[in-house]
């Protein structure tokens, strides 16, 4: 009989699929992101994280050098954070959040909305980065039409990225990104990024552009997925103070640069003007479970408060403030709040600080650029600084030969670590880019 059992189970497709490696068994039935399946080649099968460490199915370990698209600012596995969503998995993993709450989602909100910038004073829960832009777009919208005075223009920045859904891909700049999508996408008025010799121009194109404007959208500090480009605090300052005098509603996206990425908590503790919304995910989780929110300033709630229904803000997700991730959130604010953390991105700001003298004196690079736990910089190459530089899918090689998750934006290279990286694993990292630069150098790596 037993002979009869092994046969059938090694001739089934549940034993056929068991033999073969994660990777092999991904290429039949998943299509990745940003990703073209054709071309692309094999992903590399992770089993386990640790720290700033990631483990294939082979136990090799590799530097998880970009925090996995941004959002793990504490590592991987992190202990508290698992002990903290088991313990609530116990408890209460969802409910409907439409006339009813939870203590997670309650206590997210009573801790984070203090320490936000300004007078953020409630907040609106949904899923991800896009969907928390979605909510403040039609939070500003909505906003002006409650007031009676409806308005029709926003304002973002050029190589603004802001989401892939339909209303984040609109306030994003036309790119690869879009293209498919263009004329389907609404209107947005795109400027520049202030500088001292654009930044009287930009008020002045603010000044004829408010009676109409719904809302001034921005990146601050850091416009990340548009190639990790860095703006003057003082300039934006500036421009986001008119703003505010010509009446216009402000709105950051502080989904990357939130917790700690740019050196201070939140971006937008450079400014002395205050957004009136603002939309967070990645690093609120730690990098755990997708948790996206949306905050605004009393004013624009008081907004929504009405006898008539039609007032109401029509929004909301199956998860809204799902309970695992609004613990999961919780137990990283306990992480990123403690004075350990804050020394981390001081000790990673200072090394990068260290690299960069490297790098300024290398030919092979330019435009080296920190700000806070962000090193970014081009490889000189033939090609358009750009997303679609072929550059790009020599670089993600060499770097996964190495055992180095750097994900450059085509020419753009950035390191963008978890917080718990060590002095080593940088210094790992720093050489692995030493040793590109070198073939680069040599002719060896070009495109």
């Amino acid at each position: 009989m037993s002979t009869i059992i092994s046969c059938c189970i090694s001739k089934s497709p549940i034993f056929e699929t068991m033999k073969k490696t994660l990777s092999e068994r991904d290429q039949a039935v998943i299509w990745h992101p940003y990703t073209q399946m054709q071309t692309a080649p094999a992903p590399i099968g992770i089993v386990r994280g640790e720290g700033a460490l990631l483990f294939d199915e082979e136990e090799n370990a590799y530097i998880d050098a970009t925090s996995s698209w941004w959002v793990n600012i504490h590592g991987h596995a992190h202990p508290h954070i698992a002990e903290k969503l088991a313990e609530q998995a116990r408890t209460l993993q969802h409910c409907i959040f439409a006339g009813y709450t939870h203590e997670p989602a309650v206590q997210l909100a009573e801790r984070l909305l203090p320490i936000l910038p300004g007078k953020q004073q409630k907040l609106f829960y949904s899923d991800n980065g896009s969907t928390a832009v979605e909510v403040a777009m039609k939070m500003a919208i909505q906003y002006w039409h409650n007031l009676g005075s409806p308005r029709k223009k926003i304002i973002a920045f050029k190589n603004a990225y802001h989401g892939d859904t339909f209303g984040a891909m609109s306030i994003s700049a036309r790119s690869v990104f879009t293209h498919a999508f263009e004329e389907f996408l609404f209107d947005v008025h795109f400027i520049d990024t202030p500088t001292h010799q654009n930044i009287q121009a930009l008020k002045d194109e603010i000044t004829s552009l408010a009676p109409e404007t719904i809302a001034f959208i921005f990146e601050p500090l850091v416009q990340g997925a548009g190639g990790m480009l860095m703006y003057s605090a003082s300039l934006m300052d500036q421009l986001l103070a008119h703003c505010k005098e010509e009446g216009m509603l402000l709105i950051a996206d502080e989904i990357m640069t939130g917790f700690g990425r740019t050196g201070r908590n939140f971006a937008c503790q450079y400014f002395n003007t205050a957004p009136d919304i603002m939309c967070l995910s990645k690093g609120l989780t730690g990098g755990a479970i997708a948790l996206g929110v949306t905050t605004c300033s009393d004013n624009i709630y008081n907004a929504f408060l009405s006898d008539s229904s039609l007032k109401t803000l029509f929004h909301g997700h199956s998860y809204t403030a799902n309970s695992l991730a609004c613990a999961v959130a919780l137990a990283s604010l306990d992480i990123f709040l403690d004075e350990k953390c804050f020394e981390n991105r001081v000790r990673i700001h200072q090394k990068h600080l260290q690299f960069k003298t490297f790098l300024s004196q290398c030919n092979e690079v330019k435009n080296v650029r920190i700000q806070g736990t962000i090193l970014a910089f081009e490889v000189v190459s033939s090609g358009e600084d750009t997303y679609t530089n072929n550059l790009a899918k020599y670089l993600h090689q060499y770097f996964k030969k190495k055992r180095i998750m750097l994900r450059p934006l085509g020419n753009t290279l950035y390191i963008l670590p978890p917080y718990c990286i060590t002095n080593e694993q940088l210094d790992t990292v720093y050489q692995g880019i030493r040793d590109l630069l070198s073939l680069v150098a040599q002719g060896e790596l070009q495109a």
